[in-house]
């Protein structure tokens, strides 16, 4: 197994890790951590396509990606942290309320 297909399934696996979290948990903060971990697999996908070709330079075009996505992550996760906080001051506690549930 080559060094790139080894980044890109770790890049997979994070991905459903991350997606799964997202669905499972409850609390705000896991959410929005299970969204970074969703997106720091991304990036080792990109990273992992870069490098395709052995032996050659690396694309400079997915590394681009990668950096313009770390500063977007760190937007979205500022973003989605003052939200929760915002709702946990509102409701009292730091979940979404299910469906049935009171404010739903």
């Amino acid at each position: 197994m080559s060094v790139p297909l080894l980044y890109a399934a770790g890049g997979v696996v994070l991905f459903c890790l991350g997606l799964y979290a997202i669905f499972l948990r409850v609390h705000l903060l896991r959410k929005i951590l299970a969204a970074n971990v969703m997106g720091s697999g991304v990036f080792m996908v990109f990273i992992a396509l870069a490098a395709r070709v052995p032996g050659a330079d690396a694309d400079p075009v997915p590394h681009a990606m990668v950096l313009t996505g770390i500063v977007v992550a760190v937007c979205f996760t500022a973003l989605a942290v003052a939200l929760a906080v915002r709702i946990e001051e509102l409701s009292g506690h730091s979940r979404l309320p299910r469906k049935g549930e009171e404010g739903a």
